[in-house]
Protein backbone atom coordinates (compact mmCIF):
# COMPACT_ATOMS: atom_id res chain seq x y z
CA UNK A 1 0.00 0.00 0.00
CA UNK A 2 1.35 3.49 -0.93
CA UNK A 3 1.79 6.03 1.91
CA UNK A 4 2.15 9.78 1.42
CA UNK A 5 3.60 11.61 4.37
CA UNK A 6 2.74 15.32 4.79
CA UNK A 7 4.29 17.43 7.51
CA UNK A 8 1.92 20.27 8.43
CA UNK A 9 3.22 23.83 8.53
CA UNK A 10 2.90 25.81 11.72
CA UNK A 11 4.48 25.74 15.05
CA UNK A 12 1.32 24.49 16.67
CA UNK A 13 1.56 21.19 14.79
CA UNK A 14 4.32 18.98 16.07
CA UNK A 15 3.18 15.55 14.83
CA UNK A 16 3.52 14.12 11.36
CA UNK A 17 0.25 13.55 9.58
CA UNK A 18 0.13 10.25 7.72
CA UNK A 19 -2.28 9.83 4.82
CA UNK A 20 -2.88 6.27 3.60
CA UNK A 21 -3.99 5.96 -0.02
CA UNK A 22 -5.86 2.93 -1.35
CA UNK A 23 -4.19 0.60 -3.84
CA UNK A 24 -4.27 2.03 -7.36
CA UNK A 25 -2.84 -0.87 -9.35
CA UNK A 26 -4.31 -0.90 -12.84
CA UNK A 27 -5.89 -4.07 -14.23
CA UNK A 28 -3.96 -5.57 -17.14
CA UNK A 29 -4.76 -4.58 -20.70
CA UNK A 30 -2.81 -5.08 -23.93
CA UNK A 31 -0.16 -2.51 -24.76
CA UNK A 32 0.76 -3.83 -28.20
CA UNK A 33 -0.73 -5.88 -31.04
CA UNK A 34 -2.25 -9.16 -29.87
CA UNK A 35 -1.26 -12.10 -32.08
CA UNK A 36 -4.16 -14.53 -32.50
CA UNK A 37 -2.61 -17.82 -33.62
CA UNK A 38 -4.54 -20.38 -35.66
CA UNK A 39 -2.85 -23.83 -35.58
CA UNK A 40 -4.60 -24.77 -38.84
CA UNK A 41 -5.53 -23.26 -42.18
CA UNK A 42 -7.42 -19.97 -42.25
CA UNK A 43 -10.24 -21.39 -44.40
CA UNK A 44 -11.21 -24.01 -41.82
CA UNK A 45 -13.50 -23.69 -38.82
CA UNK A 46 -10.82 -22.46 -36.41
CA UNK A 47 -9.57 -19.85 -38.85
CA UNK A 48 -13.06 -18.59 -39.57
CA UNK A 49 -13.86 -18.27 -35.87
CA UNK A 50 -10.59 -16.44 -35.16
CA UNK A 51 -11.23 -14.00 -38.00
CA UNK A 52 -14.76 -13.40 -36.77
CA UNK A 53 -13.54 -12.64 -33.23
CA UNK A 54 -10.89 -10.30 -34.62
CA UNK A 55 -13.49 -8.58 -36.78
CA UNK A 56 -15.89 -8.05 -33.87
CA UNK A 57 -13.11 -6.76 -31.61
CA UNK A 58 -12.09 -4.28 -34.30
CA UNK A 59 -15.60 -3.18 -35.29
CA UNK A 60 -16.73 -2.45 -31.74
CA UNK A 61 -13.33 -1.18 -30.54
CA UNK A 62 -13.25 -3.68 -27.70
CA UNK A 63 -9.47 -3.47 -27.24
CA UNK A 64 -7.08 -0.51 -26.97
CA UNK A 65 -4.68 -2.16 -29.43
CA UNK A 66 -5.05 -4.16 -32.63
CA UNK A 67 -5.46 -7.92 -33.01
CA UNK A 68 -3.99 -9.84 -35.95
CA UNK A 69 -4.88 -13.41 -36.97
CA UNK A 70 -1.87 -15.54 -37.96
CA UNK A 71 -2.01 -19.08 -39.36
CA UNK A 72 0.77 -21.41 -38.17
CA UNK A 73 -0.42 -24.78 -39.43
CA UNK A 74 2.84 -26.67 -39.91
CA UNK A 75 3.19 -30.10 -38.35
CA UNK A 76 -0.57 -30.59 -37.89
CA UNK A 77 -0.68 -27.37 -35.89
CA UNK A 78 2.45 -28.03 -33.83
CA UNK A 79 4.06 -24.90 -35.29
CA UNK A 80 1.37 -22.70 -33.75
CA UNK A 81 1.24 -24.47 -30.41
CA UNK A 82 5.02 -24.41 -29.97
CA UNK A 83 5.13 -20.73 -30.93
CA UNK A 84 2.75 -19.87 -28.10
CA UNK A 85 4.35 -22.31 -25.66
CA UNK A 86 7.72 -20.64 -26.21
CA UNK A 87 6.24 -17.19 -25.50
CA UNK A 88 6.16 -17.85 -21.77
CA UNK A 89 4.57 -15.05 -19.80
CA UNK A 90 3.53 -13.07 -22.90
CA UNK A 91 -0.20 -12.26 -22.74
CA UNK A 92 -0.08 -10.66 -26.18
CA UNK A 93 -0.18 -14.10 -27.80
CA UNK A 94 -3.39 -16.12 -27.75
CA UNK A 95 -4.31 -19.26 -29.67
CA UNK A 96 -7.57 -20.81 -30.80
CA UNK A 97 -7.47 -24.47 -29.85
CA UNK A 98 -9.21 -27.27 -31.63
CA UNK A 99 -8.80 -30.92 -30.82
CA UNK A 100 -5.30 -30.99 -32.30
CA UNK A 101 -4.37 -29.56 -28.92
CA UNK A 102 -4.64 -33.21 -27.84
CA UNK A 103 -4.15 -35.19 -31.06
CA UNK A 104 -0.99 -33.58 -32.48
CA UNK A 105 1.35 -34.35 -29.56
CA UNK A 106 -0.11 -37.86 -29.27
CA UNK A 107 0.32 -38.54 -33.00
CA UNK A 108 3.65 -36.84 -33.67
CA UNK A 109 5.47 -36.68 -30.37
CA UNK A 110 5.60 -32.87 -30.61
CA UNK A 111 6.83 -31.54 -27.26
CA UNK A 112 3.71 -29.81 -25.98
CA UNK A 113 0.65 -30.65 -23.90
CA UNK A 114 -2.59 -28.85 -23.14
CA UNK A 115 -1.15 -28.34 -19.65
CA UNK A 116 1.56 -26.08 -21.08
CA UNK A 117 -0.98 -23.33 -21.76
CA UNK A 118 -3.09 -20.93 -19.75
CA UNK A 119 -6.78 -21.64 -20.47
CA UNK A 120 -9.02 -18.64 -21.09
CA UNK A 121 -12.40 -19.85 -22.35
CA UNK A 122 -14.27 -22.49 -24.30
CA UNK A 123 -16.13 -20.52 -26.96
CA UNK A 124 -18.17 -23.40 -28.36
CA UNK A 125 -18.11 -27.05 -29.34
CA UNK A 126 -18.15 -27.84 -33.04
CA UNK A 127 -20.31 -30.50 -34.64
CA UNK A 128 -19.21 -32.94 -37.33
CA UNK A 129 -21.47 -33.83 -40.23
CA UNK A 130 -21.07 -36.73 -42.67
CA UNK A 131 -21.11 -35.19 -46.18
CA UNK A 132 -21.23 -36.55 -49.73
CA UNK A 133 -21.38 -34.82 -53.10
CA UNK A 134 -24.98 -33.98 -53.99
CA UNK A 135 -24.57 -35.61 -57.40
CA UNK A 136 -24.26 -39.03 -55.77
CA UNK A 137 -27.38 -41.11 -55.05
CA UNK A 138 -26.73 -41.60 -51.31
CA UNK A 139 -29.35 -40.15 -48.96
CA UNK A 140 -28.31 -41.84 -45.68
CA UNK A 141 -25.08 -43.04 -44.12
CA UNK A 142 -26.44 -46.59 -44.36
CA UNK A 143 -26.74 -46.34 -48.16
CA UNK A 144 -23.31 -44.78 -48.55
CA UNK A 145 -21.51 -47.20 -46.24
CA UNK A 146 -23.12 -50.17 -47.97
CA UNK A 147 -21.51 -49.00 -51.21
CA UNK A 148 -18.16 -48.41 -49.51
CA UNK A 149 -18.24 -51.89 -48.01
CA UNK A 150 -18.57 -53.49 -51.43
CA UNK A 151 -15.31 -51.93 -52.68
CA UNK A 152 -12.81 -51.62 -49.82
CA UNK A 153 -10.31 -48.79 -50.29
CA UNK A 154 -11.94 -47.39 -53.42
CA UNK A 155 -13.88 -44.60 -51.72
CA UNK A 156 -11.87 -41.58 -50.56
CA UNK A 157 -12.58 -39.83 -47.28
CA UNK A 158 -11.08 -36.34 -47.16
CA UNK A 159 -10.15 -34.68 -43.89
CA UNK A 160 -8.07 -32.03 -42.18
CA UNK A 161 -4.63 -33.38 -41.36
CA UNK A 162 -3.45 -36.85 -40.44
CA UNK A 163 -4.26 -38.57 -37.15
CA UNK A 164 -6.47 -35.64 -36.19
CA UNK A 165 -10.21 -35.28 -35.59
CA UNK A 166 -11.38 -36.14 -39.11
CA UNK A 167 -9.24 -39.25 -39.34
CA UNK A 168 -10.20 -40.30 -35.81
CA UNK A 169 -13.86 -40.20 -36.85
CA UNK A 170 -13.03 -42.04 -40.07
CA UNK A 171 -11.25 -44.76 -38.09
CA UNK A 172 -14.21 -45.02 -35.73
CA UNK A 173 -16.57 -45.47 -38.70
CA UNK A 174 -14.32 -48.21 -40.08
CA UNK A 175 -14.19 -49.98 -36.71
CA UNK A 176 -17.95 -49.74 -36.26
CA UNK A 177 -18.96 -50.93 -39.72
CA UNK A 178 -16.08 -52.93 -41.17
CA UNK A 179 -15.70 -50.61 -44.18
CA UNK A 180 -12.34 -49.40 -45.47
CA UNK A 181 -11.73 -45.89 -46.79
CA UNK A 182 -8.68 -44.37 -48.42
CA UNK A 183 -8.10 -41.34 -46.21
CA UNK A 184 -6.80 -38.20 -47.95
CA UNK A 185 -5.45 -35.41 -45.67
CA UNK A 186 -5.63 -31.70 -46.49
CA UNK A 187 -4.46 -28.57 -44.68
CA UNK A 188 -7.90 -27.26 -43.74
CA UNK A 189 -11.62 -27.89 -43.76
CA UNK A 190 -12.23 -25.29 -46.44
CA UNK A 191 -10.01 -27.22 -48.83
CA UNK A 192 -11.71 -30.47 -47.87
CA UNK A 193 -15.11 -29.02 -48.76
CA UNK A 194 -13.81 -27.77 -52.11
CA UNK A 195 -12.32 -31.17 -52.89
CA UNK A 196 -15.66 -32.84 -52.17
CA UNK A 197 -17.52 -30.43 -54.43
CA UNK A 198 -14.97 -31.10 -57.18
CA UNK A 199 -15.40 -34.85 -56.91
CA UNK A 200 -11.78 -35.45 -55.89
CA UNK A 201 -12.95 -37.22 -52.74
CA UNK A 202 -16.16 -39.15 -52.08
CA UNK A 203 -17.04 -37.97 -48.58
CA UNK A 204 -15.96 -35.87 -45.63
CA UNK A 205 -16.82 -35.35 -41.97
CA UNK A 206 -16.52 -31.58 -42.09
CA UNK A 207 -17.77 -29.11 -39.52
CA UNK A 208 -20.99 -27.31 -40.50
CA UNK A 209 -19.32 -23.90 -40.92
CA UNK A 210 -16.83 -25.38 -43.38
CA UNK A 211 -19.49 -26.79 -45.70
CA UNK A 212 -22.56 -24.59 -45.21
CA UNK A 213 -21.91 -22.45 -48.30
CA UNK A 214 -21.60 -25.51 -50.51
CA UNK A 215 -24.71 -27.05 -48.92
CA UNK A 216 -26.71 -23.89 -49.52
CA UNK A 217 -25.51 -23.90 -53.15
CA UNK A 218 -26.71 -27.50 -53.56
CA UNK A 219 -23.26 -28.99 -54.10
CA UNK A 220 -23.04 -31.28 -51.05
CA UNK A 221 -25.52 -33.38 -49.08
CA UNK A 222 -25.50 -34.09 -45.32
CA UNK A 223 -26.13 -37.69 -44.35
CA UNK A 224 -26.04 -37.44 -40.55
CA UNK A 225 -24.50 -35.58 -37.59
CA UNK A 226 -22.06 -37.19 -35.13
CA UNK A 227 -23.86 -36.10 -31.99
CA UNK A 228 -26.18 -37.74 -29.46
CA UNK A 229 -29.10 -35.57 -30.51
CA UNK A 230 -30.07 -33.44 -33.52
CA UNK A 231 -28.83 -29.87 -33.69
CA UNK A 232 -31.30 -27.30 -32.28
CA UNK A 233 -31.35 -24.93 -35.26
CA UNK A 234 -34.64 -24.72 -37.18
CA UNK A 235 -34.02 -21.98 -39.77
CA UNK A 236 -33.88 -23.37 -43.31
CA UNK A 237 -30.37 -23.45 -44.81
CA UNK A 238 -31.49 -24.89 -48.11
CA UNK A 239 -34.94 -24.58 -49.65
CA UNK A 240 -36.23 -27.58 -47.74
CA UNK A 241 -33.84 -28.41 -44.90
CA UNK A 242 -32.50 -26.97 -41.61
CA UNK A 243 -29.53 -28.08 -39.51
CA UNK A 244 -31.97 -29.55 -37.00
CA UNK A 245 -33.45 -31.83 -39.64
CA UNK A 246 -30.18 -33.69 -40.21
CA UNK A 247 -30.59 -37.04 -38.38
CA UNK A 248 -28.01 -38.32 -35.94
CA UNK A 249 -25.65 -40.96 -37.27
CA UNK A 250 -26.65 -43.15 -34.36
CA UNK A 251 -30.27 -43.12 -35.56
CA UNK A 252 -28.99 -44.61 -38.84
CA UNK A 253 -27.09 -47.40 -37.10
CA UNK A 254 -23.70 -45.64 -37.06
CA UNK A 255 -22.88 -45.37 -33.36
CA UNK A 256 -20.16 -42.71 -33.53
CA UNK A 257 -20.24 -39.40 -31.61
CA UNK A 258 -17.65 -36.62 -31.62
CA UNK A 259 -17.62 -32.91 -30.74
CA UNK A 260 -14.60 -30.64 -31.18
CA UNK A 261 -13.27 -27.92 -28.92
CA UNK A 262 -13.23 -24.31 -30.04
CA UNK A 263 -11.38 -22.68 -27.16
CA UNK A 264 -9.00 -19.81 -26.49
CA UNK A 265 -5.76 -20.18 -24.54
CA UNK A 266 -2.68 -18.09 -24.00
CA UNK A 267 0.99 -18.65 -23.22
CA UNK A 268 2.22 -20.41 -20.08
CA UNK A 269 2.82 -18.25 -17.03
CA UNK A 270 0.37 -15.51 -18.00
CA UNK A 271 -1.16 -13.63 -15.07
CA UNK A 272 -4.73 -14.07 -13.87
CA UNK A 273 -5.30 -10.36 -14.57
CA UNK A 274 -4.63 -10.97 -18.26
CA UNK A 275 -6.86 -14.06 -18.29
CA UNK A 276 -9.67 -12.06 -16.67
CA UNK A 277 -9.24 -9.34 -19.28
CA UNK A 278 -9.65 -11.83 -22.14
CA UNK A 279 -12.62 -13.55 -20.49
CA UNK A 280 -14.43 -10.21 -20.30
CA UNK A 281 -13.41 -9.40 -23.87
CA UNK A 282 -14.77 -12.71 -25.16
CA UNK A 283 -17.99 -12.28 -23.20
CA UNK A 284 -18.46 -8.98 -25.03
CA UNK A 285 -17.73 -10.72 -28.34
CA UNK A 286 -20.39 -13.34 -27.59
CA UNK A 287 -22.99 -10.65 -26.95
CA UNK A 288 -22.69 -9.11 -30.41
CA UNK A 289 -25.12 -9.97 -33.23
CA UNK A 290 -22.33 -11.09 -35.57
CA UNK A 291 -21.30 -13.80 -33.11
CA UNK A 292 -24.86 -14.99 -32.62
CA UNK A 293 -25.39 -15.17 -36.38
CA UNK A 294 -22.13 -17.12 -36.78
CA UNK A 295 -23.19 -19.62 -34.11
CA UNK A 296 -26.44 -20.30 -35.93
CA UNK A 297 -24.89 -20.35 -39.39
CA UNK A 298 -22.32 -22.89 -38.25
CA UNK A 299 -24.76 -24.88 -36.07
CA UNK A 300 -22.41 -24.76 -33.08
CA UNK A 301 -23.03 -26.32 -29.70
CA UNK A 302 -22.92 -23.05 -27.73
CA UNK A 303 -21.14 -24.28 -24.61
CA UNK A 304 -19.11 -21.58 -22.84
CA UNK A 305 -16.71 -22.35 -19.99
CA UNK A 306 -13.99 -20.57 -18.06
CA UNK A 307 -11.93 -21.14 -14.94
CA UNK A 308 -11.86 -24.46 -13.09
CA UNK A 309 -14.78 -25.88 -15.07
CA UNK A 310 -12.93 -25.37 -18.35
CA UNK A 311 -9.72 -26.80 -16.87
CA UNK A 312 -11.57 -29.93 -15.75
CA UNK A 313 -13.18 -30.30 -19.19
CA UNK A 314 -9.75 -30.11 -20.83
CA UNK A 315 -8.38 -32.77 -18.48
CA UNK A 316 -11.27 -35.12 -19.28
CA UNK A 317 -10.98 -34.46 -23.03
CA UNK A 318 -7.27 -35.27 -22.94
CA UNK A 319 -8.05 -38.70 -21.45
CA UNK A 320 -10.76 -39.35 -24.05
CA UNK A 321 -8.40 -38.52 -26.92
CA UNK A 322 -5.67 -40.70 -25.47
CA UNK A 323 -8.07 -43.65 -25.58
CA UNK A 324 -9.41 -42.81 -29.06
CA UNK A 325 -5.92 -42.42 -30.53
CA UNK A 326 -4.74 -45.64 -28.91
CA UNK A 327 -7.75 -47.59 -30.22
CA UNK A 328 -7.19 -46.23 -33.74
CA UNK A 329 -3.47 -47.07 -33.63
CA UNK A 330 -2.50 -43.41 -34.09
CA UNK A 331 -0.17 -42.96 -31.11
CA UNK A 332 3.37 -41.84 -31.83
CA UNK A 333 5.95 -44.59 -31.34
Amino acid sequence: MNKAFTRALGAALTAAVVTVWPATAQAWKPTKTVEFIVPAGIGGGAGQMAQLIQGIVTKYKLMPTSMVVISKKGGSGAEGFLYVKNAKGDPHKIIITLSNLFTTPLATGSPFSWQDYTPIAMMALDEFVFWVNSKTPYKTSEEYLAAVKKEPGKFKMGGTGSRQEDQIITAAIEQQTGVKFTYVPYHGGGTVATQLVGGHIDSSVNNPIEAVGHWRAGNVRPLCVFDAKPMPYTAKITKDMAWGEIPTCKSQGLDVEYLMLRGIMTAPGVSQDAVDYYVKLLEKVRSEPEWKAFMEKGAFNQSFMTGAKFHDWLSDAAEVHQKLMEKAGFLHK
